[in-house]
């Protein structure tokens, strides 16, 4: 490879790399837009911080892009079956994003090693809240519980969990 290919090759690399980065961004705040309403109305309900439903939603589906959230609306890795006849998969398949969000709030609460969270830290404490499902099994994956902490600080989705509970006692005030 000469002088020239290799400045040529570099240059595209970098715009590549800068093109993707971009695109990430994009998709990161675009997923954040479409299913914080979603998050927010779980933890208004049921007490899973929307930031830690947020954050292992876009880590999970890859911002809703994996093949698994496109085509059998799971947004959360979980395992059963699904009747697609598109891909083949050991993943759930939904009617819909929302039976998606709805089903992993319920897999949290029925786990043993996050029941005692709704009581002592419902809406709150993401950490306690990322550091349990992990603990319950829900992931195996090393290094998740960093990458889904992670994820709620660079995206600031802990705004979201502050919002819910400004929501929830405004509400009981009137």
């Amino acid at each position: 490879m000469n002088l020239k290919q290799l400045k040529s090759f570099v240059l595209l690399l970098a715009l590549g790399t800068f093109g993707l980065t971009k695109v990430s961004a994009q998709s990161n705040a675009a997923y954040v837009d479409k299913y914080s309403p979603i998050a927010k109305e779980m933890m208004e309900e049921h007490g899973v911080p929307a930031s830690v439903i947020l954050a292992i939603a876009m880590h999970e589906s890859g911002n809703g892009g994996s093949r698994v959230a496109k085509n059998l609306n799971n947004h959360f890795g979980v395992k059963g079956k699904n009747n697609s006849t598109v891909i083949r998969s050991a993943y759930k398949g939904y009617r819909s994003v929302m039976d998606s969000y709805d089903d992993f709030v319920g897999i949290v609460k029925r786990k043993k090693t996050t029941q005692s969270l709704f009581e002592k830290h419902p809406g709150e404490k993401y950490e306690a809240w990322v550091k349990a499902i992990a603990r319950s099994g829900y992931s195996t994956s090393k290094g998740w519980t960093a990458k889904v902490l992670a994820t709620i600080r660079q995206y600031h989705l802990d705004m979201f969990d502050n919002d819910a509970k400004q929501n929830r006692f405004s509400s009981t005030k009137k």
